[in-house]
């Protein structure tokens, strides 16, 4: 009896056992896995050079030429040319790759369609302010998540540690240092850039919860929504926006009142309009 039933399961088990992908089968895989990590490296860093993208992914020139020529077969990036800094009409510019809207388009969230129906009932509905009130909402998740972490965070780190926890939520957000003494915060895509062109309220509110975890003005200068290749944000230095404070006390707004009073004074919010040029 036993080696019947012993018998009944070994062949129950070479039925039920899975098939092992073939050679070629993982090969693809392997090949549309690496070529979405191209499109998501042009995506965040782009535009970007063959070389950048070889280095970055550990990949041979022929491999990363393979993938780059897929994806412009496909539309989902563009060359551009670019010269190198300091060269003056000497030598071949640099050439570059970077994300087009379908490229784009193909990381938007599933959902996006029912969110703009969404907001277009409650615009038709409730009007405008519903809207802003709900994009003020949507943000409060983020402030509440980030705020108390802020007030232990020094100053001059806050807008990279808003910039990491911006790209764990698919933003894909860097920080820089500018010329002037700012910081300039950039986020490479945007899952709801489609509703935001509709409804600019969401950029709004999000720059407003911006000045108020960072705790000094900001002023955002292009948006993708807006038709710009990045969501480009000026971050006023703090020590800038604490002389503002101490000659102009009415300025203060209570945009960053959820920073503690040891933090540096914080100035009112700059202007949230989008400039194309000046995001560029």
């Amino acid at each position: 009896m036993k080696n019947v039933q012993g018998k009944q399961n070994a062949e129950k088990a070479v039925v039920t056992r899975p098939v092992p992908a073939s050679p070629v089968h993982l090969d693809i895989t392997a090949e549309r896995g690496t070529r979405a990590r191209v499109a998501r490296l042009i995506l965040e860093h782009g535009p970007v050079t063959a070389a950048a993208l070889g280095e970055r992914l550990g990949l041979t020139p022929a491999a990363v030429r393979r993938h780059l020529d897929a994806l412009l077969a496909e539309g989902m990036i563009e060359p551009r040319t670019a010269r190198p800094r300091g060269q003056r009409g000497r030598g071949r510019p640099a050439k570059m790759f970077a994300i087009t809207d379908a490229g784009r388009s193909a990381f938007v969230h599933a959902y996006d369609d029912l969110a703009g129906s969404a907001l277009r009932f409650l615009a038709e509905r409730l009007g405008g302010e519903a809207v802003s009130e709900f994009a003020r909402a949507q943000v409060s998740g983020l402030v509440g998540r980030l705020e108390a972490l802020m007030r232990e965070v020094p100053a001059e780190q806050r807008v990279r540690v808003l910039a990491e926890a911006l790209s764990a939520e698919g933003y894909a957000a860097s920080a820089s240092a500018t010329g002037k003494g700012g910081e300039q915060l950039c986020q490479h895509h945007c899952p709801v850039a489609h509703v935001a062109a509709q409804f600019p309220q969401l950029c709004e509110a999000e720059t407003e919860a911006f000045a108020r975890l960072l705790g000094t003005p900001v002023q955002r200068l292009a948006t993708i929504a807006n038709g710009d290749g990045v969501c480009t944000t000026h971050v006023s230095s703090h020590a800038l926006a604490a002389r503002h404070a101490r000659s102009d006390p009415t300025a203060a707004d209570s945009s960053t009142a959820g920073l503690s009073a040891a933090d540096p004074p914080a100035a009112h919010l700059s202007s949230t309009s989008t400039s194309k040029e000046s995001g560029r």
